[in-house]
C-alpha cells in the first residue's frame, strides 16, 4: 500500500511539474556553491604537497588543505595519478624524464654485462 502511495505521489507530482511548463523530469541547475571543491588550484595545491613531501597521507593533506578527504582522494587518484608504493606516492605513468632513466640505465647495464661477458671469454680461452 505504502509503495503505491509513493508511485501515485510521483506521478502526481510529475504531472504537476508539467502542467507548469517544465520539460524534463531530471534536476535543474541549482545557484550558489559548487558540489566539489575539485578545481585547478586544489589539484595544484595537492600536487605540490605530494611533491616536497611523498610520504605526506590523504588525511594529512586534507587537514593541511581544508578540504575533505573524498575530495583529495579524487584529485591524488583520479587527477594527478599517483598510487602509494612503500608508503610513498608515486606517479602511475612514466614522465618523459623517467623513461629517459630507464633507457640510459639499461643501457649502462648492458655495457656491463657485455664487459663481463668478453672477460669470462677471454679467461676461458687463455
Amino acid at each position: 500500500m505504502v509503495r503505491v502511495l509513493c508511485h501515485d505521489f510521483r506521478v502526481y507530482q510529475s504531472c504537476t511539474w508539467f502542467g507548469e511548463g517544465r520539460t524534463s523530469l531530471g534536476d535543474e541547475p541549482k545557484s550558489g556553491r559548487p558540489k566539489t571543491s575539485t578545481n585547478e588550484e586544489n589539484i595544484t595545491r595537492v600536487d605540490k604537497l605530494i611533491r616536497c613531501d611523498r610520504r605526506m597521507k590523504i588525511r594529512e593533506i586534507a587537514l593541511k588543505l581544508e578540504i575533505p578527504k573524498s575530495t583529495v582522494h579524487e584529485i591524488v587518484h583520479d587527477f594527478l595519478g599517483y598510487r602509494k608504493v612503500s608508503a610513498r606516492w608515486v606517479p602511475k605513468m612514466l614522465t618523459e624524464d623517467h623513461k629517459l632513466q630507464r633507457v640510459e640505465i639499461s643501457q649502462r647495464l648492458l655495457q656491463r654485462a657485455n664487459k663481463t661477458m668478453e672477460m669470462r671469454i677471454r679467461r676461458i680461452l687463455v
